[in-house]
């Protein structure tokens, strides 16, 4: 039996995963370390409002759990040797130099850990792949393990995450299916079985997916592949409904109503974001090149220039409709996480859209309720795009949104938040410059109202 986990990365995966697995399994210790002390600190927090990943009923869980048998810790080495089985949940971004600059992973940060693992242990022990990775991986890291040459034994799986940010809690304690993938050889499956051992204490068997590890690997590109392909799909109709007079809102409905499509990820908006998206379409974009599969890579590539295209255009839109100068004008931006009910800003669409228009030499107020305001100027100087001095002169970050719509031209809406909805709008349209403008980019007001009170409203496909 399991008695001790270790996970190495206490991001957006590895933190709400093991608070699930330390509140389900209290039989077992699980210890969850990272090198960025600020991080760590934050988890253990004595408010745990305050932990680092924002995520609806996360914090509760983490207070159950915290101190009794979970624990955040920097001491990597420890936690490594002490554990039956270490989970590597760090970061695997697309390589921004070499080859396959721009679409494969770079997996520095996973050698890393092998060779951590690999240097500490004294004991056997089984490696889970937790992070989103390339097929093949895991024979990399057996290989890194295999040749340590001090005589222990280790098992490598596959258990790739499929929770979406915003409703992690919720898809983590009621998955749709959980996927271990591991050596189809009778230590393989030992390891595997300890593995759907420890998910049983919450997650029915028939929802426990077993299959060898390339598959596993594999099937967790392949599903954000899918679910992408869907909104880029979605967001390319929207644009031609704004040109036929059509209402997207209808079409996504129709089509959605058909049982062989159904209605998920069909709501046209300003474009997807996220840390999986994008990475996990260019990695499999990346093996099907490297395979000479090049009009899989096309296909699939499409989807990504289909998803850049509908944030560009969003921005261009905002320019012409403002009488094709924003110089000088004042812009709030409402959101800027990816998506409702997460902190998490990777890749997100009001990232692109405030860099186009300051490109254009807009003046930025920017408010989302979960953000904080160093990691709104982080997301736009990892742009590169203008100095650091540029970006916090002609961006202002404020933490009440009728002090960001006061005295503005337009708001852009590019982050879906409930309260949005609940805003005092005919307040905010008084203290505007006329003509007032909305850009509605995740279709979450009711254009009637907002034309009734006066406002010049846009939403996407409509």
């Amino acid at each position: 039996m399991i008695k001790n986990i270790c996970c190495i990365g206490a991001g957006y995966v590895g933190g709400p995963t093991m608070a699930i697995i330390a509140q389900k399994c209290p039989h077992i210790k699980v210890t969850v370390v990272d090198l960025n002390e600020k991080r760590i600190a934050d988890w253990n927090d004595p408010n745990v409002d305050n932990i680092p990943i924002y995520e609806p009923g996360l914090s509760a869980i983490v207070a159950e759990s915290r101190g009794r048998n979970l624990f955040f810790s920097i001491d990597v080495d420890s936690a490594i040797d002490e554990a039956d089985m270490i989970f590597i949940s760090v970061n695997t971004p697309t390589k921004t130099y070499g080859v396959g600059k721009g679409m494969a992973a770079d997996l520095k940060y996973i050698e890393l850990c092998a060779r951590q693992i690999a240097k500490i242990a004294k004991s056997d022990k089984i490696v889970v792949e937790k992070s989103t990775l390339p097929v093949r991986t895991a024979s990399a890291i057996k290989n890194i393990l295999e040749h340590t040459g001090n005589g222990v034994k280790f098992q490598i799986l596959s258990n790739p995450e499929f929770l979406a940010e915003g409703t992690a809690v919720a898809d983590l304690l009621n998955p749709d299916r959980v996927l271990i993938g591991g050596d189809t050889d009778a230590e393989g499956q030992k390891a595997v079985q300890k593995l759907v051992d420890i998910y049983s204490n919450w997650v029915p068997k028939n929802q426990i997916l077993t299959t060898n590890i390339w598959s596993s690997e594999l099937s967790k590109l392949t599903a954000n592949a899918f679910l992408a392909q869907r909104v880029s799909s979605i967001n390319s109709m929207s644009e031609l409904c704004e040109k036929t007079g059509a209402e997207i809102s209808e079409i996504a409905k129709a089509i959605g109503m058909d049982n062989r499509i159904g209605s998920e990820f069909l709501k046209s908006s300003v474009g997807f974001g996220g840390s999986c998206f994008k990475k996990d379409i260019l990695n499999l974009v990346y093996i099907a090149k490297s395979y000479g599969l090049n009009e899989v890579a096309d296909y699939w590539e499409q989807v990504i220039i289909m998803n850049d295209h509908q944030t560009a255009r969003f921005a261009k839109n905002i320019v012409k409709k403002l009488y094709n100068t924003v110089s000088g004008k004042k812009i709030a931006i409402l959101g800027w996480a990816f998506k409702k009910d997460t902190n998490d800003t990777r890749e997100s669409a009001a990232i692109y859209v405030a860099d186009n228009l300051l490109a254009e030499q807009a003046n930025l107020v920017v408010f989302d309720p979960k953000v904080k305001e160093h990691q709104i100027y982080t997301d736009l100087n990892h742009l590169a795009t203008r100095p650091h001095g540029e970006n916090i002169e002609g961006v202002t970050v404020v933490d009440n949104p009728y002090e960001a719509c006061n005295e503005t031209h337009a708001i852009a809406i590019l982050t879906e938040w409930e309260e949005f909805k609940t805003y005092d709008w005919q307040k905010i349209y008084n203290q505007m410059q006329k003509p007032a403008f909305v850009f509605d980019g995740r279709n979450l007001l009711d254009k009637k109202e907002m034309e009734q009170i006066g406002f010049i409203y846009q939403a996407i496909g409509s």
